[in-house]
């Protein structure tokens, strides 16, 4: 790959540094420690890399997962901040004791998932201690509040019968909820651990062997060389290439960090201020968890809770996705206009035919990716043989290829970056567990659709609610999997389709990741740019702003379906015409400019537009798109 400029290139060092702030605090200890930690993580990349090929029995496949996950959990999070350095004797003991519980589920494992209903003492013993040990996971990985959450639930299974109506229930005691949560995959070893264990390992796997195969450095490099030396350049270069960087890791901060250490000095040198240039970095960084092919790790709880293809999921994440990054484009467009950017020039960096050229192979694998799902491979085969593909094209230039050391700190990278999504998983799954066994989501729906008085618009305004405001507590993982177990049932209720349901959900987890007050990926985006960590996360939110009304776009009204590409081709042509329209009116009202800069009323009625557009109705589209060519018609006639 070609030198950057060195001004523009923060060191590793202080990327990792930044994403672990955000994400968790991880040890990398030397010795025989780290050479113990590096076996075993590259042994697990390669047991279920083996395991997409095999045939495992489904709760033996998530027990190993979760032994695992125990395993490197307790070794490479240390238990308080403080204790990074050192390596205590109780994080060999809770790793022993993790695999020890899986081991004993798995010993007699014919007997052991019979005596689910009546669990004997050592079944007791080993299920609580499973429940604590996966609350303690993911506390060192993702901190407490999801774990205080989980332990909140428990407690409400087990308090039913004290509790006031409607959230009283016949309570459950030890032996029903180990049972329940340890011994059957309706708990732990639920849903959204089966999903942890064979899609999202082999796409962080596949993340890894792209990094480590340098494909992040060209995808950064073709979005500069692609974005030319325009006042715009420096904007529209965050936003492609955070589409492309996006897409293989699925981690909006990652995303944010890795394309900020490059980024921000050309930001500055067009003229955004600190707080503008992180906005923008943020906003384009979750663009990583709704970007296909890979999108983010609740994407593939979709396609499990629906009983659909993850390729269904990816064609319904197409339009939306387009709708975002459509809005941030006109925004860095508005913004170069309103602010007057400079024209920027990365410099060393070839041009766009000669990177494509030497580097394009870095393609080929997210090309098939889509591909090998089209013509019938499962997502497991799609993921592991691309894979594959990416390892073998990685040799094609010696400075990518993966040689030994290099692929072995990829599987290592693969393994390491599922921990914390899979102890969310797990422990989510104690409140899916919960859900399940006393009946609470249909119990929360009924009292969403009571308090929203029935209304369509006023339910989903309260679950978008509810999710923000999980989302400010949980990741993303964990706030899609709550909300869908506890809001989707109201959603499907009132007539939205299950699909558009869930996607709502999932878009609404996802954008809580730049919504006040505690955005990771602007607060990290802040730490890059040196800015004030709260004024980035707002001007991140006034950036994705347009996005939080598409979910309106495809569940208010029945013809929204065709922003999912569901429906007529006519539906979906219109649909998707209206929502760039509106969009862009949205955009055009946030920012005070279209054509140039807005009066107060033209920006009202751009507002108004906007709004009308988001439901799709062939009445309200007319009217919509009447409003904008009215306030485009006066920006051309108006003189100042």
């Amino acid at each position: 790959m070609p030198e950057k400029d060195a001004v523009a290139v923060a060191s590793p060092t202080e990327v990792e540094a930044i994403i672990e702030k955000a994400e968790g605090i991880t040890r990398k200890p030397p010795g025989w420690v780290g050479i113990f930690i590096t076996t075993v993580s590259v042994l697990m990349s390669l047991t279920f890399l083996y395991a997409a090929m095999a045939t495992i029995t489904t709760q033996k496949l998530r027990g190993i997962f979760l032994a695992f996950t125990f395993l490197l959990t307790f070794l490479v999070y240390p238990p308080l901040k403080r204790m990074r350095e050192k390596m205590h004797w109780s994080d060999w003991a809770l790793a022993f004791l993790g695999v020890l519980s899986i081991g004993y589920m798995l010993f007699d494992f014919e007997t052991f998932i019979y005596r689910s209903v009546i669990p004997n003492t050592w079944d007791l013993i080993f299920g609580a201690l499973t429940t604590l040990l996966v609350l303690e996971a993911c506390r060192r990985s993702t901190g407490w509040i999801l774990p205080a959450v989980a332990i909140g639930f428990l407690a409400y299974a087990y308090m039913g019968p004290w509790l006031p109506s409607p959230w009283t229930h016949r309570g459950y005691g030890l032996d029903r909820l180990v049972g329940h949560n340890y011994m059957t995959l309706e708990g732990i070893f639920g849903v959204p651990l089966d999903v942890a264990s064979t899609f999202i390992i082999l796409f962080t796997i596949y993340g890894a062997v792209l990094e480590y195969s340098r494909a992040g450095e060209f995808f950064i490099d073709f979005a500069f060389a692609a974005s030319g030396g325009k006042p715009t350049a420096a904007g529209r270069t965050v936003t492609l290439a955070s589409f492309l960087l996006g897409g293989p890791s699925g981690s909006g901060v990652a995303t944010t960090v890795t394309l900020g250490s490059v980024a921000y000095p050309m930001l500055a040198r067009s003229g955004y201020d600190k707080e503008s240039a992180g906005g923008l970095l943020a906003a384009g960084g979750i663009g990583a968890i709704l970007s296909p092919p890979v999108l983010g790790a609740a994407a593939f709880l979709i396609a499990e809770f629906l009983k659909i293809s993850y390729l269904q999921v990816i064609a319904m994440a197409v339009v939306p996705t387009i709708l975002y990054y459509w809005s941030i484009f006109l925004m860095v467009e508005f913004d170069a206009k309103k602010f007057g950017a400079k024209a920027t020039v990365f410099n060393q960096v070839e041009s766009l035919w000669r990177l494509t050229w030497k580097y394009g192979y870095h393609f080929i694998s997210l090309i098939t990716i889509v591909g090998f799902m089209v013509i019938g491979y499962t997502p497991i085969w799609a993921v592991f043989w691309s894979t594959v593909i990416a390892f073998a094209v990685s040799f094609l230039r010696s400075e990518s290829a993966l040689y030994p050391k290099q692929l072995v700190r990829a599987l290592e990278s693969g393994s390491r970056g599922v921990l914390s999504v899979a102890a969310t998983c797990a422990c989510a799954g104690i409140i899916v567990g919960v859900v399940t066994l006393t009946g609470l989501g249909l119990k929360f729906s009924d009292i969403i659709i009571q308090l929203a008085g029935g209304s369509l618009f006023f339910t989903l305004v309260a679950t978008a609610l509810v999710v923000w405001v999980i989302g400010l507590a949980v990741p993303v993982t964990a706030s899609y999997i709550i909300a869908a177990v506890m809001t989707a049932p109201a959603l499907i209720k009132l007539g939205v389709p299950d699909f558009a349901a869930h996607m709502f959900i999932f878009y609404y987890a996802v954008l809580s990741e730049v919504s006040p007050p505690t955005a990771l990926s602007a607060f990290a985006a802040a730490a890059i740019t040196g800015g004030n960590p709260y004024k980035t996360t707002l001007l991140a939110w006034k950036y994705t702003l347009p996005a939080f009304l598409v979910p309106f776009m495809f569940t208010l009204h029945p013809n929204g379906i065709g922003l999912l590409l569901k429906g007529s081709p006519l539906n979906m042509a219109g649909t998707f015409v209206t929502g760039m329209f509106g969009v862009a009116a949205l955009a055009g009202g946030a920012d005070g400019w279209l054509f140039k800069k807005t009066t107060l009323f033209e920006r009202l009625v751009l507002i108004a537009a906007g709004l009308i557009l988001v439901y799709p109705s062939n009445l309200g589209d007319l009217v919509g798109i009447g409003l904008f060519a009215v306030v485009a018609v006066s920006q051309k006639v108006r003189h100042s």
